[in-house]
């Protein structure tokens, strides 16, 4: 379908009449759709901004985002559904490789080179990553497991754009490289990444590429990245918003404990991992 076409209603011709719902996510969890070859999401108020990004992403060619094609009767905006696997619990084992890890920061990088030349100053985007952190591309700033989508055990896209925003290089490796090595206790891991967080940590960042500058910006951004989603979610979930506010649990709460833990005791081994600095006698809280 091309751009600035009228896409085609659930029951029209060419397009089947049920709705599958899709998988994965906390804020639009239960609201995201399959119908035919679209995919059908809420949107926010800063959505024009993420469209024209969209718009600008199939300008220059790079195929790993979606197209967005419009909104249909419901205001929903309307994208192309991107074919294969978005990685959900329970993980399957090809998810946790060290050859799918590589393959999201080429990724990362594939898409943050395409961004590099989009002007993202005449728009109104979603809250904005930490100060240190503002930057002038276009970040994804939520590169979460289920927000990348695999074929044959590699990442060719990132979906759910709902938290772009001007930010840096750095932060959204960090926030990649935090949620992929996964740099948490060992208590919160119980798979063969267990162990590894800055063995794997350390890979993610070669595999993107960044000088000794930015890769400094990386360690010291991994803290800032977790204490920003926390308050994201709190605060969400004192607003009233439901997924937020199941998330936000006293279930939830030794655990983010005790990964804040984690962060602060961890600090120095994280840019060891990187080569800045030596290292620190480690600590892990979860053991």
């Amino acid at each position: 379908m091309k751009k600035g076409r009228e896409p085609p209603e659930p029951g029209q011709p060419g397009r089947p009449e049920c709705e599958v719902l899709l998988l994965g996510g906390i804020a639009n969890a239960g609201h995201v759709v399959r119908v035919g070859d679209t995919v059908r999401r809420p949107q926010r108020s800063w959505s024009a901004a993420t469209h024209t990004l969209l718009r600008h992403l199939e300008a220059v060619g790079f195929e790993g985002a979606p197209r967005f094609l419009g909104a249909d009767s419901q205001g929903r905006e309307v994208l192309s559904y991107i074919p294969g696997t978005a990685v959900v619990e329970p993980y399957p084992d090809w998810a946790l490789t060290d050859e799918a890890l590589v393959s999201v920061a080429e990724l990362l990088r594939a898409y943050h080179d395409a961004a590099s030349t989009f002007d993202a100053s005449p728009h109104s985007w979603a809250p904005s990553p930490p100060e240190g952190f503002v930057g002038d591309i276009v970040t994804h700033n939520d590169i979460n497991l289920d927000n990348v989508v695999f074929r044959d055990g590699r990442a060719v896209a990132l979906i759910d754009f709902d938290l772009a925003g001007p930010g840096t290089r750095a932060w959204d490796v960090a926030c990649a490289a935090r949620l992929w090595a996964p740099l948490r206790p060992d208590i919160h891991i119980s798979d063969q990444r267990r162990g590894r967080q800055l063995e794997r940590f350390r890979l993610f960042v070669d595999s993107y590429g960044l000088n000794d500058s930015e890769r400094l910006k990386v360690a010291d951004g991994v803290q800032e990245n977790y204490l920003w989603f926390y308050r994201l979610i709190k605060s969400n979930a004192a607003s009233g918003h439901p997924a937020f506010a199941k998330l936000w649990s006293f279930k939830t709460m030794p655990r983010a404990e005790l990964a804040m833990q984690w962060h602060a005791e961890n600090k120095a081994n994280l840019r060891a991992a990187l080569g800045i600095e030596p290292p620190s006698v480690a600590h892990d809280t979860g053991k």
